[in-house]
């Protein structure tokens, strides 16, 4: 298979912090991630990001242009209700409601995620995922943007990479609420998000609006960086809490036994225990079998071996190539394996891993109906010159990453689209503006928008179906 269906969406992905701006605007109210930013320590915030809130035409236009037929958006909680839990915020109703037209209007279907990282204040100071009336809060939150944009919507995420909500928040510690090396914390919290995505999924259901409904997993191939049974085992673990767990409640609607069994082990070396509440596996049945697709974000694979120690993690946050450290009691180090690239960030250049991964779903979980790539895209320190940015090595990554997918769709994975990550630049988590992803150069001193090489290739990809050669790109 070489060619891409005339139905395949070629998207970008954007995330309403990481994008919008305008923190203070139209009545929004604060989450997690407006302190977590604003503490003197910090050296970024979100308050103006991509000016995405004020700026959407110009790049819904951009879009248009440049062949990105499908946006991956998420709607700000606290935007559409600013405490978390209260009363419903017209201005934001206003503003969805406006991109969302805006959307529709440049032939660029939107896929709306509910919950990106950006959690109420109010319930975030309560304890996030692991207070479980967040729950039903983001049950009646996602039940006002259902009835509000459901008409026009067709595409719905519930979560974007709740692994990365668990393991940044409790086990490395750069995501709010800054905690290191609490496994059974993060594991507890994952489990909730599965019980609360599941119930927002029955929910759409029950209310029979024209469209799909999914989750969106950070999805890491987890290799053994030998042969020995050790390391096989380390991969193993790694593999079942980051990826398998939550899997295992998507599309199964159950915790498998050896599933279970080998988190109840992670758990018994860190001093933990996960607590399921009566409903919990009847929620996740009952959406399992209604689920009707699977969002993946692929950026790279890990390497394990095994590992006896105490957690020990230092996270490269700023491109210094070489400087990371991710080992983690009871599961096993992450290593650098010397056949494989990294980017400076330390991050494996693997496409084999998405490819292996796509295959991989399909045969364990054969529900899944079909699978975006949600996200993929390579960190870069662009270089600006006289308006134009040479980005070669970005294409050459999303090119291998595409040409994985299309081994895997030749191999009988039904893959139904793919979004960069991200649209243009915006807010780096943990690394501010310096990291650049964007299909579109953003200048965030005027916030002027320059198309990248990468941009024009990704353009004639989108018009052929086929992935061109960078050398036929004009630029």
């Amino acid at each position: 298979m070489n060619n891409f269906e005339n139905d395949f969406i070629f998207g970008g992905a954007t995330a309403a912090f990481q994008a919008e701006g305008a923190t203070k605007e139209d009545g929004r109210g604060p989450c997690c991630w407006d302190v977590h930013l604003n503490r003197p320590e910090s050296t970024f915030t979100g308050d103006a990001a991509s000016d995405f809130y004020h700026k959407y035409k110009e790049d819904l236009e951009l879009s248009k242009e440049f062949g990105v037929n499908g946006i991956r958006i998420s709607i700000a909680w606290t935007r559409i209700i600013p405490d978390g839990v209260g009363e419903v915020n017209p201005k934001g109703i206003e503003y969805y409601s406006n991109l969302i037209d805006e959307c529709i209007k440049n032939n660029v279907e939107p896929f709306i995620t509910l919950h990106h990282f950006d959690t109420p204040l109010s319930l975030f100071e309560k304890g996030d995922w692991l207070y479980r009336d967040t729950i039903d809060y983001f049950v009646k939150f996602a039940k006002v943007c259902f009835e509000n944009f459901g008409d026009r919507v067709k595409k719905w995420t519930t979560f974007n990479e709740a692994w990365a909500v668990a393991q940044n928040g409790y086990i490395i510690g750069n995501f709010p609420p800054s905690v290191k090396y609490d496994i059974p914390k993060a594991v507890q919290s994952m489990h909730n998000m599965m019980v609360a995505h599941s119930k927002v999924l029955n929910l759409y259901k029950s209310m029979n609006l024209p469209g799909e409904i999914g989750i969106i997993h950070t999805l890491e191939g987890k290799y053994p960086i030998t042969d020995s049974a050790e390391d096989k085992r380390a991969a193993e673990l790694d593999y079942t809490i980051s990826n398998k767990f939550m899997l295992d409640a998507c599309f199964k609607g159950y915790y498998a036994e050896d599933t279970i069994e080998t988190i109840n082990e992670i758990l018994t070396q860190n001093g933990g225990k996960l607590e399921i509440y009566d409903g919990d596996m009847e929620a996740f049945k009952e959406a399992a079998a209604q689920i009707d697709f699977l969002g993946m974000n692929y950026y790279s694979s890990h390497f394990l071996k095994a590992y006896d120690g105490e957690s020990n993690i230092y996270h490269n946050g700023t491109g210094e190539k070489g400087t990371s450290i991710f080992a983690l009691k009871g599961i096993g180090q992450r290593v650098n394996n010397p056949e494989v690239e990294t980017t400076d960030w330390d991050w494996p250049i693997y496409p084999q891993g998405l490819r292996d991964m796509l295959i991989r779903i399909k045969n364990e979980y054969p529900n899944y109906k079909k699978i975006y790539v949600t996200e993929n895209g390579m960190g870069y320190k662009d270089d600006f010159e006289a308006g134009k940015i040479d980005d070669t090595p970005r294409i050459a990554y999303i090119k291998r990453h595409m040409e994985a997918i299309l081994e895997a769709k030749a191999q009988g994975v039904v893959v139904s689209g793919y979004f960069v990550w991200s649209l243009m630049d915006v807010l780096s988590w943990s690394n501010g503006y310096n990291k650049r992803y964007g299909l579109f150069y953003v200048d965030f001193a005027t916030q002027n928008r320059y198309a990248k090489k990468s941009a024009y290739w990704f353009k004639k990809v989108s018009e052929t179906k086929r992935l061109v050669d960078v050398s036929e790109i004009e630029y």
